[in-house]
């Protein structure tokens, strides 16, 4: 399961990522969220790391700063 969620989350990267980019919308955090969401569930594990990937896209709203966020 680990491993199926990685690749999902590196083809969205590769595919759909690069279209947002195109128009002018990103991430407003460091590192991405996408990029967030793989380490996590790289050093926790599936339901943790999602858990923490959840919490992460709530706070990635209009009304957030964003800014430097590294996974603890």
């Amino acid at each position: 399961m680990k491993k199926l969620l990685i690749c999902i989350i590196n083809w969205y990267q590769k595919h759909i990522s690069v279209w947002f980019a195109s128009k002018q919308i990103q991430c407003k955090y460091y590192p991405t969220c996408s990029e967030y969401a793989k380490q996590a569930i790289e050093k926790y594990g599936v339901l943790k790391g999602i858990f923490l990937s959840g919490w992460r896209f709530l706070r990635c709203n209009p009304f957030s700063k964003g800014g430097y966020d590294p996974l603890k």
